[in-house]
């Protein structure tokens, strides 16, 4: 079966976590050279493969004596400024002894929120690929702020294999795939080897890190796997410390957790409203509005707004929410904070004769606008 769901795949992100490339000490370069050289061989196959690595705060840290996570961003963004020449050189190195090459790509949110960056950073992705050449992402630590974070390289790896327009996700982590349980706390914790969908029940199984290294747990690569499967993408959690382990996944063996993709995926510029493009504000619609969104299909009105908070200008997500505060959809907003309170309560015909002109009559347009997700049904 497993060899079945992988027959398609031509193009592959994988995601590599700190733990698997690091130690409590700093960065194993042995350990970097031998999935390195897995990757290499994939490629030697014929598929094409974007890396999200992690590691860059773990092999630059030692230089500044700092023992464990780094404390403060301050602290972060300087071991990664150190680490990440060493990471890559560790890469490079790999690469270029088996006849490959690497290139590296630095991202922040801020370059995936806006639309035209994020199509140059697609741009760049894809000509990386023409040539031959892989990928090696990574959060831009050095000149993050909280503010513009992806959170963990997890969500990043689920971002990029839809900016890339991958096949699958494949998530290096430091155990063998997603359990019933706690396999740390309760060593009769079975592996599940396919989640066929991913429910709430799903979620709540997935714990918090018991890492030192990393900002993830087992939760942000269910999260991931959920976004990425939103495109239409399969994820695959596998050890990344197992021997061999991405030519086993490729010769069909059942390791890991195999999670599969969404019944009905997000078209790539909704899939970019819905996880990329950071929400600035919020819009609180009546009820008359919401029934025109959620059952009806239908744009936000003016006349459907009664509230708003935040600060937003034209063109930058906002939630769509009820009264009481729960997001039921966000999306592209066609006018600035400022406009909205001038034409919010009003009908269409209206909107010229308030603000002097009317970019159209939806304040947010059914084709800019995504549903949240319930326990019942996807996000579409």
């Amino acid at each position: 079966m497993r060899k079945a769901l992988l027959a398609h795949v031509k193009r592959v992100v994988i995601k590599i976590g700190s733990g698997v490339i690091s130690d409590a000490h700093g960065l194993e370069n042995d350990q970097v050279a031998s999935i390195a050289t897995g990757i290499c061989r994939l490629i030697d196959q014929g598929l094409e493969i974007i890396v999200v690595s992690s590691g860059a705060v773990a092999a630059g840290k030692r230089q500044l004596g700092i023992n464990g996570r780094p404390q403060t961003i301050p602290q972060k963004q300087a071991a990664a400024a150190i680490g990440q020449t060493r990471i890559i050189h560790e890469y490079q190195e790999t690469f270029h002894a088996l006849n490959h090459d690497v290139a590296q790509v630095l991202l922040t949110r801020d370059d995936l929120s806006n639309r035209r960056r994020y199509l140059n950073a697609r741009n760049t992705v894809m000509t990386l690929l023409e040539y031959g050449i892989t990928p090696i992402v990574n959060e831009n630590d050095t000149v993050v702020v909280e503010e513009i974070r992806f959170g963990d390289n997890d969500n990043l790896s689920a971002l990029v294999t839809t900016l890339s327009e991958a096949d699958l996700l494949i998530i290096l982590s430091d155990v063998d795939g997603f359990y019933d349980q706690d396999p740390q706390v309760n060593p009769e914790a079975k592996m599940i080897p396919v989640v066929e969908r991913i429910t709430p029940e799903v979620e709540s199984l997935g714990g918090k890190s018991h890492g030192s290294l990393g900002t993830g747990g087992m939760i942000t690569k269910i999260k991931a796997a959920k976004r990425a499967g939103l495109s239409g993408v399969g994820t695959l959690i596998v050890n990344g410390r197992s021997p061999n382990i991405l030519a086993r996944v490729f010769s069909g063996e059942d390791v890991g957790t195999y999670f599969l993709p969404a019944h009905s995926k997000l078209t790539a510029k909704k899939h970019w409203i819905a996880f990329s493009k950071k929400p600035k504000g919020k819009l609180i619609v009546d009820e008359g509005g919401q029934s025109a969104v959620l059952k009806h299909g239908k744009s936000l009105l003016p006349s459907g707004i009664c509230g708003v908070e935040g600060g937003f200008e034209r063109g930058d997500a906002v939630r769509l929410c009820t009264r009481e505060g729960k997001e039921f959809a966000r999306g592209v907003i066609s006018y600035s904070l400022a406009e909205v309170l001038q034409i919010m309560g009003k009908q269409c015909a209206e909107i010229e004769q308030v603000l002097g002109y009317k970019y159209r009559d939806e304040v947010v347009c059914r084709d800019n606008l995504v549903l949240a997700a319930t326990d019942e049904e996807e996000i579409y």
